[in-house]
């Protein structure tokens, strides 16, 4: 008997049922997000049957594995780029920078020593999961170090006046808020086996994998999101300090 959950009415009206209740209680709690959740949850269910129907074809191709790969990083690059600047075209699109940047040496690493094997089946996956960790990185930081340079604007004024060159004087003021980017990552690998276990790890329990090996590969996976979400956040703050990633009113600063 198969552990994954039958898909027809009854999933459907769990779905909804969890939904409507998240909605509800964000609304009522004042929180201003009730038509987001509905929306957002909408949206995944109709993204992920799409994705599933295509799957089956693109993962008999490397070709099309690798154009999916870039699809995920473009539309990574959008949303992360539209949390920072507020906006999808412009500066934000020099989020696909430490996305790329952070994804593509790591997971190369991994095909290098075929602890993930070069086959599409294996490959998109981690891939997903390591575009989705940069993005999430990327945007906090880059949100973060914005309103951080606004709030904390006479600080960043003060560092020019004592003679700081821009970049440095916004690292000064922005560098430890960014940092906090990494938080969810390290709250993940410190807690992992103790309080939650990752989707990895269930992915390849529920395939059929002995769990020492989905030990493994969730291990993989968590220390490899460590080091992508470093280069990510690193790059990001150096695009904020430098001016090159700004807010949709502004054009850096003066």
């Amino acid at each position: 008997m198969s552990a994954a959950p039958e898909v027809g009415p009854v999933l459907g009206l769990v779905l909804l049922a969890l939904a409507a209740s998240a909605a509800l209680l964000v609304r009522l709690g004042g929180l201003g997000l009730g038509r987001d959740v509905i929306v957002v949850s909408v949206r995944a269910a109709v993204q992920l049957t799409a994705v599933s129907l295509l799957i089956v074809a693109v993962l008999r191709s490397a070709g099309w594995t690798a154009a999916f790969v870039v699809g995920m990083v473009v539309v990574a690059a959008a949303t992360a780029g539209r949390r920072v600047t507020g906006r999808t075209a412009g500066p934000g699109w020099w989020t696909v920078l430490p996305i790329a940047a952070g994804v593509a040496p790591v997971l190369a690493l991994l095909l290098a020593t075929t602890l993930v094997p070069p086959r599409p089946v294996a490959v998109l996956p981690i891939a997903g999961i390591f575009i989705g960790g940069a993005m999430t990185a990327t945007g906090l930081t880059g949100r973060r170090a914005l309103d951080e340079l606004t709030t904390r604007r006479g600080e960043y004024e003060g560092g020019l006046a004592l003679g700081l060159v821009r970049r440095d004087a916004a690292l000064e003021v922005c560098r430890p808020a960014a940092a906090l980017a990494l938080v969810p990552a390290l709250d993940q690998t410190r807690t992992v086996g103790l309080v939650t276990l990752p989707g990895a790890f269930v992915g390849v329990l529920l395939g059929g994998a002995d769990p020492v090996e989905a030990g493994a590969i969730q291990l993989l996976v968590l220390i490899g999101l460590l080091a992508i979400e470093s280069i990510a956040v690193l790059i990001t703050l150096e695009l904020v300090a430098t001016g090159r990633l700004h807010g949709a009113t502004s054009k850096g600063r003066s």
